[in-house]
């Protein structure tokens, strides 16, 4: 799941590149287009045959997935890649910490917060220069993000293999029409801008979606926050390299709270899961001697 970290934030910086001929928009409606096709070609989904509620749970998670990287374009476009994903995270860390009751996972939340705010436009220890409509849509898209790690998980449940992702990529394709076209117009025809499309494509949806859906089927939502709490810091790292954008220190030190924050949250979670079942486990009633299996 590393690699599916550095493949979504390298695909993140290609992207932005070709913000000045598609806009956010119409890279957006490249990249789902495309991951779409590809999985369709490469997996052959069998789109018939499940349950009425499952289909209702791909729509959804089809019209997640559109917001979700719309929003996050869309933050691209006026804010440096690092912070937007660090304060993006606040989805992912939301849903490590929704179901917790201990002291512990509130100062984890703190130290998250702490973090993000160093980073928000409001005065608080000083003024940071970032547009606030490009933290608004990362807000959004960091909420967009909990319903996508949610929703990935009854998607997994609810249909075989990548068949519920095919079938939320195919209409968050058609929920993208509009917008691409808007702001791509012809450039969405050139062959080199199609090529850059299509490798956000697989680095940003089509690895990192199948990848995170098979994982979820095995793991619970807190503990998915743990694999991605890099991200953050390898976006910062993805746009000084490959963008020539600045890091600040204080833009570092509050990346780095919020990935040790998402870190400590997740193990902790981790932990106690793990004590609970120990605990369940050693409270169980031995079986009688005529159910305890035979050792030949």
């Amino acid at each position: 799941m590393d690699r599916d970290v550095g493949s979504v934030q390298l695909g993140a910086a290609i992207a932005k590149g070709l913000f000045d001929a598609l806009g956010p928009g119409g890279t957006v409606f490249l990249r789902i287009i495309f991951a779409a096709l590809l999985l369709i070609v490469l997996w052959r989904p069998r789109l018939r045959g499940y349950p009425r509620s499952g289909y209702l749970v791909a729509i959804l998670f089809g019209l997640v997935l559109a917001g979700m990287n719309f929003s996050i374009y869309q933050s691209f476009d006026r804010i440096p890649l690092g912070i937007a994903v660090t304060i993006e995270f606040i989805g992912p860390l939301g849903v490590a910490v929704a179901g917790s009751r201990r002291l512990l996972d509130l100062l984890w939340v703190a130290l998250a917060a702490a973090g993000i705010l160093l980073l928000v436009p409001l005065g608080i220890l000083g003024s940071v220069d970032l547009d606030p409509v490009g933290v608004v849509f990362a807000v959004l898209a960091g909420c967009l993000w909990a319903a996508y790690i949610l929703l990935s998980q009854r998607v997994g449940s609810s249909f075989a293999g990548l068949d519920g992702l095919a079938l939320a990529l195919a209409l968050g394709t058609l929920v993208m029409v509009p917008a691409g076209v808007a702001q791509g117009g012809s450039a969405l025809l050139q062959p080199e801008l199609l090529l850059g499309g299509l490798g956000v494509a697989v680095l940003s949806s089509l690895v990192p979606y199948s990848l995170e859906l098979i994982a979820l089927r095995r793991l619970a939502a807190a503990s998915f926050g743990l694999l991605m709490s890099l991200e953050p810091a390898v976006a910062a790292v993805a746009g000084v390299l490959v963008l020539d954008q600045q890091l600040q220190l204080r833009t570092g030190v509050a990346i780095l709270m919020v990935v040790v924050a998402s870190a400590g949250t997740t193990v902790d979670a981790s932990r106690s899961a793990t004590g609970r079942g120990a605990s369940r486990a050693a409270s169980a009633d031995p079986l009688p001697d005529s159910q305890a299996p035979l050792l030949g």
